[in-house]
This record gives C-alpha cells, structure tokens and sequence, in this order.
C-alpha cells in the first residue's frame, strides 16, 4: 500500500495518470491505492472496461504522464503520439506486448510487476499437469453422462522426471513444488541457482532435459531466442510419453508442431494456458483439436492473492518513480 505520507519528489510536476484497463480487482482497492496520488495533486483516471479499439485507446491515454497496464498491446504509434508520456506501469511481470523499443527512444520509464503471480502460476502449472495425467476432465465429462472410469486410468507424479526450462522466480517455485511431488527434476536455464542445485535440482543441457523428462514445464520470457524455442525438432527429442505444459508465453511453442505430435501419439499430452495472443483463441486452433490438451484462457496469473498484489506494486511503481527511486525497471 502506498504511504499515506506519500510525497512527490518529481520536482513538484503534478502527474495525469491513466489506468487504460481494469487490473481485476474490486474498486475499493484502487480507490485506497489511488488516495495518495489524488492527494498529492494528480490527476487520477481509471477505466472499467477494456476498449481495444487503438483510436478510442488513444482517447483514453493521449494526455497521460503515466500509463498503467496489464496485458492489453500498447503499439509504438500510441506510445509516440501521446507526447507527455514519461513512465509505464505495467501490472505484469512479461512486457513483450509493449513497444519498448518505442519507450527506450524516447526516455519513457518502463517498471513491471515481478513476482506478483509466481504461487499463481506454480500451482496453476500443477493442476494442468494433475488434469492431464489423471483425465480430469474427461472424468467429469463421464459422471455427468452416468459413466465409470473404464479408460480414463491415469498415472501419477511421483517418481517422474519433471523438467523445467527456465528458473526465474516461478520456474524456481515449480521446481521445489516439482521436488515436494516426489519428482526428479531436471533444470535448464542461463543462470543455475545453487539454491535449488542444494535442493538436488540438476542443471542439463535443454537437449537433455527434453530427452530425459516426463513432464516439460516452460518458464522462460519471450524473446528473440526463446520464440519458437519448442518446435517440431524439439518435440521430436521428447519421450512420446511425455507431457508439455506451458504457462510462459505461447509463441516459446510452435501451436501447429505440438497438435501435430499430440493427435499423432508423439506426445502424451500437454496443459497450456498461453497462446500467440491473447483470448479468447480462435475454434479452428490446433490445439483445440489436438487429443489430450487441457487449455486454459491465460489464467494462471489471475488469482484473487497475486491480482491484489499486483495493484499494490504498480501503484508502488509509480511513488517510487516519482521519488527519484524507481523499482522493477525494465532495462
């Protein structure tokens, strides 16, 4: 919560602050949050209701010193043409649905929301794993229409090999949660951690993980090397009883390659939650007819703890911002 003794240190400027998109949390919370910075003098403006039409977006930002965002895609042509604009705080933890090239030529401060969902999307990578391997929702479709489990059998997580592709701070979560299950796991990343190494984490080669696992869990930012990081030659080096899950972003995967491998028998299964953009998908997905596929609309952030908690660091964002302290800087 920001202090109610909130001072501004941005040499006294009084600040239009738009908050362009709902960020999911009841209006009491965001009127608390907002209090200080309306007492100070700025402007503060919040919107209900998401509005993807870009010429009504531009109504709402144009005049705006400070944007606040979730995951809705803010375009260098808006970013250019609101000309006051000074810093962005982004109320998620990826940023790659902003122009921050645009950003950085101009100077605009861009700062996100770290490690507001990482027990969020942990445990949601778990129950999409649990509801592939245990046929939840099959099973659910069987009760409903007076059926037995006859062919739904699944397996368990104890004793697998569970490996996870990038261990930030969730990719961390989900290895030690991953440990907890009875699992071995299995870690690549840049930057091994001796912490989950003390835990008897094992760093290996991403051909080597995706070759020995039972489970692969993705965690990693999209980037220019992590696009289409799990393609067809990358599936292909998978057991063909293994299980994808990916709760990052949904172009690390190629969609088509993996439906390909699943209604072919080369993977057991996957639980995505993440897509090339954001829901509502198209019916005609591949995924979407792809056998054995648990989706979920890009809800493994959006718990009622982890979005409370974000509105708290980016209304936090912007008093340090303000005070000449700036935290959660993208570079």
């Amino acid at each position: 919560m920001i202090s109610k003794n909130f001072i501004d240190f941005f040499g006294g400027a009084l600040m239009k602050i738009v908050v362009m998109e709902p960020l999911g949390v009841k209006m009491e919370l965001i009127n608390a949050l907002a209090a200080p910075l309306q007492a100070a003098g700025h402007d503060f403006v919040y919107y209900t209701e998401k509005d993807t039409d870009q010429t009504k977006l531009l109504a709402r930002v144009q005049q705006a010193d400070i944007i606040m965002l979730a995951n809705q895609p803010l375009s260098a042509e808006i970013i250019n043409a609101c000309h006051n604009l000074k810093m962005l705080s982004v109320a998620f933890t990826g940023v790659d649905h902003i122009a921050l090239a645009a950003c950085r030529e101009r100077g605009i401060a861009v700062c996100n929301a770290a490690g507001y969902s990482t027990n969020a999307v942990a445990e949601l990578t778990f129950g999409l794993a649990i509801s592939v391997i245990r046929n939840i929702v099959p099973c659910d479709a069987r009760c409903r229409q007076a059926g037995t489990k006859d062919g739904l059998v699944g397996f368990e997580l104890f004793g697998k090999t569970f490996g996870v592709v990038g261990t930030g701070a969730i990719g961390s979560r989900v290895a030690k949660l991953a440990t907890a299950f009875g699992c071995r796991v299995l870690a690549y990343s840049r930057t091994p951690k001796a912490e989950l190494q003390a835990d008897g984490v094992s760093y290996v080669s991403l051909d080597e993980l995706l070759a020995a696992s039972d489970f692969v869990s993705l965690h990693v930012p999209l980037t220019d090397a992590t696009r289409g990081l799990i393609n067809a030659e990358a599936i292909a080096k998978m057991k063909p009883t293994a299980v994808l899950l990916n709760t990052a972003r949904g172009p690390v995967v190629d969609s088509e390659a993996l439906a390909q491998a699943l209604n072919e028998g080369r993977l057991a299964g996957a639980g995505i939650d993440v897509f090339e953009g954001e829901p509502p998908i198209a019916p005609e997905h591949p995924l979407c007819h792809a056998k054995n596929t648990v989706l979920t609309p890009h809800v493994a952030f959006a718990s009622a703890e982890a979005l409370a908690a974000r509105a708290d660091i980016v209304f936090a964002n912007i008093e340090k911002w303000l005070a000449g302290a700036p935290q959660n800087v993208i570079k």
